[in-house]
């Protein structure tokens, strides 16, 4: 048995300052990872276009394709946040909604915002809306390692109460509050909470330990998924095919971390003991699929 889990390294969510106008600048860890996010987006989809393997498409206009994606993510995860999660709370405070530097964007409406910017630029550009879908497919998961990523560096979206001896046990000293109202809600848990002394707040604190689900999604949901789209769209498939096995991949992989994943403390767990994420992952994942028939039983164009 291990003496204790292991610790987040509880790593410094400022990456670096800059003077601006005799005034730091803080740019954050979590905004570097979008901004490698969009332009990894930007490489791969121009390395696809170049090779030109099932559709013509011209490196430049991946330029335009990324501007109105990077907007669909931005104001589609926030206000999919705000609608899905906390929809009272920005109800009584609107003005906190463009507060964006405080946290809170969701995979599911980024979604919706990205496929509403699909569509303008397939309109825009006389293509099928399918055909730009199919040609994004693989370029995102990527893309959300790095958004995962983001979450782990800021210790933040952790996994629920696992064994403290399982290997992949982890403390995070930022959920101290949330350990400490669970303890008191559950005095059995106090069996597996784990006191240490944590070197950033210089105190000790008692943490219970919980599964790094943040490595999880980054795992399952970016690299597997990436590896799988990436391999699948090699050789030419029917029009509709690519979208539709991204969304039954992410729908299925993000319902399974779901299980290891803190339900948000303002939703907990809804009907059939299921998670916020769980119930938008299944249309998800019916879509995915009724996708995925439907382009291998219709006839080519």
């Amino acid at each position: 048995m291990l003496a204790h889990p292991f610790i987040h390294p509880q790593f410094d969510p400022i990456a670096f300052s800059i003077s601006v106008w005799n005034r730091s600048l803080h740019v954050r860890w979590y905004g570097l990872m979008y901004l490698v996010a969009f332009l990894l987006f930007i490489f791969l989809g121009k390395y696809r276009a170049r090779k030109n393997v099932w559709q013509e498409w011209k490196p430049v206009e991946l330029d335009d394709l990324m501007f109105y994606g990077m907007l669909g993510v931005i104001f589609g995860g926030r206000l999919g946040y705000v609608l899905f999660y906390k929809a009272d709370f920005y109800l009584a405070h609107p003005l906190d909604i463009i507060k964006v530097w405080e946290g809170g964007m969701s995979f599911h409406g980024g979604m919706l915002g990205t496929l509403c910017a699909l569509w303008y630029y397939a309109r825009k550009t006389g293509r099928h809306f399918l055909q730009v879908g199919d040609f994004v497919a693989p370029l995102v998961p990527a893309g959300l390692a790095f958004g995962r990523l983001g979450n782990f560096i800021n210790g933040e979206l952790w996994g629920r109460v696992t064994s403290p001896d399982a290997p992949w046990a982890m403390l995070f000293p930022q959920a101290w509050q949330a350990d400490a109202k669970l303890l008191a809600d559950n005095p059995s848990l106090r069996d597996v909470a784990v006191q240490h002394f944590d070197t950033y707040s210089q105190q000790l604190i008692t943490n219970l330990p919980r599964h790094p689900s943040q490595l999880y999604e980054l795992s399952l949901e970016g690299i597997t998924l990436f590896v799988i789209l990436w391999l699948f769209t090699r050789k030419s498939r029917p029009m509709g095919a690519a979208s539709g096995l991204f969304l039954t991949g992410y729908g299925c992989f993000r319902f399974i971390v779901e299980f290891t994943r803190e339900p948000d403390d303002f939703l907990g767990l809804l009907a059939a003991h299921m998670s916020m994420g769980q119930w938008l992952s299944l249309p998800m994942v019916l879509a995915g699929l009724g996708m995925m028939v439907w382009a291998y039983r219709r006839k080519p164009a």
